[in-house]
């Protein structure tokens, strides 16, 4: 159903604004009073990356007045092919000040505000306060809960986006209108349940399909124009081009937004330890070698030396992309399920992108007996440290 306007009008629009925003003011439903309320209007993007670019883009097209951007990252190379508000002249530079080029360039009458440091327990809330909305496309689960977490307790509306592969989601998660994030997924998955964009890869247009259902739900919020994704999960699948409307409910019994949720406990997820695809166990007494340690065993190994298996536990779209010569690919899903090392002769060493992975692979492999050693920052640090001419991704 449709709800009301989140932001009273801001002030009469220049002759200037009419001429620049005269599409939108031609739309019966939205006109010269919905275009005050974007003016007025100050909406907080999570994540520059491939959700937010596309977001930040068309929210600043459509006039929104204030734009915040929470991002603690560096452009690198890899995000180019999706993250449209970077180029590959920002390639170092922070993320968030790169994006507020990108704004300035289409609206520069648009105010940016810079968050530059990730979201935590401590900051989330006096953030979020000082918006009207927010636009989550966090790339990382502890981000997403503690996001949803704080929008929930202040009765902020949530935008909620996801990619992976071909495939999308979208939602309005708003605690007291509909369910909240943690309604509808009540616990964080297990580590490389969901593997990030970073392992499994996305189609860049996917994010700019996502990414602008993500910006057109928050115009709809702020104006009050139809009718807002609360109560459904839109669902994107690329290839075979469809979207299904999945209905969600809210649980009276959530621990963030039911009737026994605790007002004054302190903001949840924030402080799981993620590495390489999810969460990691501590270090222990799990054995490890660096890369260049690496380096000398490899060609002990080819002139005669100790035999040792290299095993490389990522999927085999990253091994197209880097692999560390001499190794051989069994995926962490493969290594859980039991199944054993190839060609295993010996102590075998585990390798991953960068260390996450192959520390729980070796958990996995020494409960079985089997002499396993951890290969501490993975193709990245070989890369790195070793040989520059293995690309990084």
């Amino acid at each position: 159903m449709a709800r009301p306007p989140l932001v009273p009008p801001g002030p009469e629009l220049t002759a200037a604004e009419r001429t620049r925003f005269a599409r939108h003011l031609l739309l019966p439903d939205l006109g010269l009073d919905g275009q005050r309320r974007l003016r007025a209007a100050r909406v907080l993007v999570v994540g520059a990356g491939g959700l937010g670019s596309p977001a930040l883009l068309y929210l600043a097209a459509a006039g929104v007045g204030t734009i915040g951007v929470v991002d603690d990252d560096v452009v690198e190379a890899t995000n180019l092919q999706r993250q449209v508000v970077h180029g590959v002249s920002d390639v170092g530079r922070a993320k968030v000040d790169s994006a507020a080029d990108a704004v300035a360039a289409i609206s520069p009458d648009t105010v940016v505000v810079r968050h530059g440091s990730r979201l935590d327990a401590a900051t989330a809330l006096e953030v979020v306060a000082d918006y009207d909305l927010v636009l989550d496309g966090a790339d990382n689960f502890p981000t997403r809960y503690l996001v949803g977490d704080a929008c929930a307790r202040l009765g902020v509306p949530h935008v909620w986006g996801s990619v992976y592969r071909f495939d999308g989601q979208v939602s309005v998660w708003w605690a007291g209108e509909g369910p909240c994030y943690a309604c509808v997924f009540p616990s964080m998955p297990p580590p490389d349940a969901v593997p990030s964009c970073a392992v499994g890869g996305v189609l860049g247009a996917v994010c700019a399909s996502v990414g602008s259902v993500m910006a057109t739900e928050a115009v709809k919020l702020v104006t009050g124009v139809g009718e807002v994704l609360v109560g459904r999960l839109l669902v994107h699948d690329a290839l075979a081009q469809t979207w299904d409307a999945v209905p969600v409910r809210r649980d009276p019994a959530c621990r963030v937004c039911g009737s026994g949720a605790e007002v004054a406990r302190p903001l949840g997820w924030a402080t799981e330890r993620v590495g390489d695809g999810g969460a990691v166990a501590a270090e222990g007494d799990r054995p490890g070698v660096d890369v260049v340690e690496l380096s000398r065993l490899l060609r002990g190994r080819a002139e005669g030396g100790e035999s040792f298996t290299l095993l490389d536990v990522r999927e085999p779209g990253e091994r197209d992309v880097a692999a560390i010569p001499g190794s051989v690919l069994l995926p962490v899903g493969r290594v859980r399920a039991g199944v054993d090392v190839p060609g295993s002769a010996g102590r075998v060493y585990v390798h991953c992108k960068s260390g996450g992975r192959s520390a729980e692979a070796v958990d996995l492999l020494r409960a079985r007996g089997v002499d396993a050693v951890d290969v501490l920052g993975g193709v990245l640090a070989w890369s790195r440290d070793v040989d520059p001419s293995v690309p990084g991704y």
